[in-house]
């Protein structure tokens, strides 16, 4: 298949669609269950305090443990194939979750929500390293802003549905008012989801397989090892740590907000509007580095968005706490995060050669979920000796050492004029 001279042609439209529903249903999922265990909620006995850690935890580390296999086999196999067989995955898994939550089981839900972390780790690399097949090499900035755009509308409304959902789950109406509980809820939720996901990705292009004879090493870390040295012997490697670093502070924003329904007496349905605040920023910013990138890629970008979020996340940690002005200044974070990641994925699909690019973005998605169980552990650590909106201290700091550190590895790089000129041209 030719490469289409539009962005928005039918193969990318479709992959935006199943990226859209299928990242609906990861956060319906992943935040029902934090929701459930955050404190004051149904299951918070069941961890104790920062319990929202393990849900997370149960997210991270089948991607850490498979996502080297699924590059080598996104490298062997048709990429729209494997998207196929995920979403076919998913209407499974969203059937198993029906199951554990009419149950009213903690254990069963961590279980699907382990499944539905495998069939994400398997359809992660293909999904991203499909778009520098889908679109032409000067769109892959847009491209990036595009999906980041979709998948933050889609945590947007998972994060809102969940609020609802677990409203339904716990018997708990808007005002915090006990309610009859629906435990049928959830799961139905989920299998409609899946189910609607399911179909765009059929609409997927037949993409050819790059390395068909490629041998399948099976041990969860070998392939890291072998991929890691070849990505070392350019600026791929520093590119994937600085991209990994943002989930190490992402993972931890995300853990700490369910926390502040207490600090600030809200509702969880007002506190979801919190996470959905983050979540559309996060989008509306990688629009605009989309935008402001054009057809090439734009390094430059990549310091605006670390000082930016190292700034906003440090101000909620000090200034006076009101439900506004938390909402304003996640807001302000979110926006430059988009001008942070857009650029280093783009980077990451443009340095990577097209038959070992399953393999190296595998590798850097197992990167990015190391350190979101980094950050997933430091939030469990962390709110036994401070408030949750204290926690944004640390979290800035980290912000500030961690891509300082970073951006002057990689500062050779962020001026390089060769990306431009070979983006404009692609």
């Amino acid at each position: 298949m030719s490469k289409s001279n539009r962005l928005f042609n039918k193969g990318f439209c479709a992959l935006l669609i199943t990226q859209l529903f299928g990242a609906i249903n990861d956060s319906v999922l992943k935040q029902v269950i934090i929701l459930a265990v955050a404190a004051d909620a149904i299951w918070a006995d069941e961890f104790g305090v920062g319990g929202q850690a393990y849900p997370a935890l149960c997210l991270t580390i089948p991607f850490i443990l498979l996502s080297g296999i699924a590059g080598q086999i996104a490298d062997r196999i048709s990429k729209s194939r494997i998207a196929v067989i995920a979403k076919l995955a998913e209407v499974g898994i969203a059937t198993v979750a029906f199951g554990a939550f009419l149950a009213d089981s903690i254990w069963a839900c961590l279980g699907a929500l382990v499944l539905l972390a495998i069939q994400s780790a398997f359809f992660g690399p293909a999904k991203y390293g499909m778009i520098p097949e889908l679109v032409k090499d000067k769109h892959l900035s847009q491209a990036n802003g595009s999906i980041n755009m979709f998948t933050n509308l889609a945590i947007i409304g998972g994060t809102l549905v969940a609020g609802k959902v677990y409203s339904s789950y716990a018997g708990i109406d808007s005002t915090g008012l006990a309610k009859p509980a629906m435990l049928w809820v959830p799961g139905v939720v989920f299998v409609v989801i899946a189910i609607v996901g399911l179909l765009p990705s059929i609409l997927l292009p037949k993409l050819k397989s790059y390395n068909q004879s490629l041998p399948i090493d099976f041990n969860p870390f070998r392939p890291y090892v072998r991929a890691l040295k070849e990505m070392s012997r350019s600026s791929l490697l520093l590119v994937a740590l600085a991209w990994s670093f943002f989930y190490l502070i992402g993972m931890m924003a995300l853990l700490v907000l369910p926390d502040f329904s207490g600090i600030l007496e809200i509702t969880i349905e007002k506190n979801n509007t919190l996470l959905g605040v983050l979540g559309i920023t996060i989008g509306l910013g990688s629009v605009v580095a989309g935008l402001i990138s054009g057809k090439h890629i734009e390094p430059r970008l990549i310091p605006v968005g670390a000082i930016g979020m190292t700034f906003f996340f440090l101000l909620i940690g000090v200034v006076p706490l009101s439900f506004e002005g938390v909402a304003a200044l996640l807001g302000g974070a979110g926006f430059f995060a988009g001008f942070y990641i857009v650029p280093l994925q783009s980077l990451l699909q443009h340095l990577s050669p097209a038959g070992e690019r399953g393999r190296f973005l595998g590798t850097a998605n197992a990167l990015s979920f190391v350190f979101s169980s980094i950050g997933a552990i430091l939030v469990l650590v962390l709110l036994n000796y401070m408030p949750a909106n204290q926690v944004f201290l640390p979290i800035g700091g980290l912000a500030f050492v961690g891509t300082g550190v970073l951006l002057w590895r990689i500062r050779k790089l962020l001026r390089d004029p060769s990306l431009r000129k070979a983006t404009t041209e692609g």
